[in-house]
């Protein structure tokens, strides 16, 4: 599914710019994909579809963002299919300002609904990509490299 969801970030530079469902699941198969992993992936982009449009996400600031005093409490059954990894890089997003509660709660969302148990930290990447596409924002660039680089090479200092 995750192969799909990459093709259609790569060809379809926001989310109004991808064509519907099922005209899209016409280009997938033209493009080889399996008809299995173009309905897992077509079902999880209407959820991302549905979520997007229901919500209301002020424009980004990438500025550190004030916190109100709320809490995130996540459910075992979240913690369990997330993981670790995943839910300390959500907090991570979450503390830098650039992913607000309502993006966050559709990364939660969409991850849920995601294969996987738990849900590795690539795959969490695409999500956070999918649903900042589906909002048509893009995210800031050292995010969007924090996103899409390999950090198995990198050495600390």
């Amino acid at each position: 599914m995750f192969d799909v969801l990459v093709f259609v970030y790569e060809h379809f530079w926001r989310g109004d710019a991808c064509p519907e469902l099922q005209q899209l699941g016409r280009k997938l198969s033209a493009h080889g994909f399996e008809p299995d992993e173009i309905q897992e992936a077509l079902a999880w982009l209407d959820g991302l579809n549905f979520a997007a449009q229901s919500a209301q996400v002020p424009e980004p600031t990438y500025a550190l963002a004030e916190t109100s005093g709320a809490l995130r409490v996540y459910s075992v059954a979240e913690q369990d299919h997330l993981g670790a990894q995943c839910l300390g890089f959500i907090s991570f997003l979450d503390s830098a300002g650039v992913l607000p509660p309502a993006m966050r709660e559709i990364v939660v969302d969409r991850a849920m609904a995601a294969p996987g148990d738990p849900v590795s930290l690539d795959d969490l990447k695409i999500i956070v990509l999918m649903v900042y596409w589906s909002m048509g924002q893009e995210p800031d660039a050292l995010i969007l490299d924090e996103l899409c680089e390999d950090h198995t090479g990198r050495v600390a200092h």
